[in-house]
């Protein structure tokens, strides 16, 4: 592929197809850029851009293969310290945000966002930093975003069926204060049990547990 010098070289990465398809073709319609190249994995993404270095790349965080759209970003930052990257997600992990600031990413996507993605790839590309609210999802009779910190680590390991002691052990807390704070967000959200706490939070994607992140490089 022949690359344009005067417009801005656009990589993109998502194992789906239909949001890759969307992710080509909203920078192919976009005045001002081109699209230098598209990958269904993270990794492969990653190489090319270290060998041929583009202006921006819109990376998908959760990979069905290989590494996942943070490490890869974490990589291509520290190679290419220059290049302006885009983190895009469908799901509403919080934790996300935090890791993707402390990388110095400069936007944050979330695909059912109201801010269009070629607004985001501009105010990218003039310089500035681009980061959303989190969404605001019921999980019972709350918003998950009236659930503390630390509850949304211990309901995290919940989704991924860890036990009281296995949870105390991870997150360093005692097995009461897991018992606690297991006791509170049942509270607050009104589900019966840890099982209903935990399904519900999986399906509506409000934590994502770092085994499930990590899922697609340990296969």
């Amino acid at each position: 592929m022949r690359l344009s010098e005067e417009k801005i070289q656009v990589v993109v990465a998502d194992d789906r197809p239909l949001p890759r398809g969307f992710f080509e073709l909203t920078v192919r319609s976009c005045e001002g850029y081109e699209l230098a190249a598209s990958f269904s994995a993270a990794g492969a993404a990653v190489s090319w851009c270290l060998e041929h270095p583009p202006q921006l790349v819109i990376l998908d965080i959760m990979m069905s293969q290989g590494i996942d759209g943070l490490t890869a970003a974490a990589r291509l930052k520290s190679a290419l310290p220059d290049l302006r990257i885009i983190l895009a997600t469908s799901m509403a992990e919080a934790k996300w945000l935090d890791e993707a600031r402390k990388l110095g990413i400069e936007a944050f996507w979330y695909k059912d966002s109201e801010v269009p993605l070629p607004e985001v790839m501009d105010r990218v590309m003039t310089g500035e930093i681009v980061y959303p609210d989190i969404p605001q999802l019921p999980i019972g009779r709350v918003s998950q975003t009236e659930l503390s910190d630390r509850e949304l680590d211990v309901l995290r390991e919940l989704t991924a069926c860890r036990t009281n002691q296995q949870i105390a052990e991870s997150l360093c807390i005692s097995v009461n204060t897991v018992r606690r704070h297991i006791q509170n967000m049942l509270d607050k959200t009104g589900f019966t049990d840890r099982l209903e706490l935990a399904v519900h939070a999986r399906e509506l994607h409000i934590v994502v547990s770092d085994r499930d992140r990590k899922q697609s490089v340990e296969r």
